[in-house]
């Protein structure tokens, strides 16, 4: 049976920052940074996005989403990427494991990751595809499905 088909539009990867590609993680940024945006209510484009939803959950969704942009900056230092730390608004002070995600959608994101590495950066799905995939320093893996925020339909 073929996975579902990711709806295109905002992707903040629970994948850790080590295994995405240049592309997703420099997308990851700029949507992250969007994400921070909307939270922050300054804009009004994607402001019902269910990928928000697990940050809107957070007793403090700016410092969450905040300390998901530093895991990304972070990475980005360590492939000397320049991003600007100062567009981080907060951050949560244990950024360890405050949020979760499911197993399932762990390595729907895995495969979608797979995919899309496999056509954009053949090089990169060399040096990641036996891996398993680790989540974002952010997220605790747990048992479960595919999460509910995640808009999927068939292929």
């Amino acid at each position: 049976m073929d996975a579902p088909a990711i709806v295109s539009g905002m992707r903040l990867w629970s994948i850790h920052p080590t295994q995405l590609d240049r592309v997703a993680l420099v997308s990851c940024w700029r949507e992250s940074l969007l994400a921070q945006a909307v939270l922050a209510g300054e804009t009004r484009g994607y402001t019902k996005h269910p990928q928000l939803d697990r940050f809107i959950a957070q007793p403090e969704p700016l410092a969450a989403v905040g300390s998901y942009l530093a895991a990304i900056a972070d990475e980005a230092d360590n492939r000397g990427y320049h991003f600007d730390r100062t567009k981080v608004r907060a951050a949560l002070p244990h950024p360890n494991a405050a949020l979760t995600v499911t197993d399932a959608q762990l390595t729907y994101e895995w495969m979608h990751l797979l995919a899309k590495s496999s056509a954009r950066s053949p090089e990169w799905f060399e040096h990641i595809h036996d891996q398993q995939p680790r989540a974002h320093p952010l997220f605790a893996v747990i048992p479960g499905g595919i999460e509910p925020w995640e808009r999927v339909t068939a292929d």
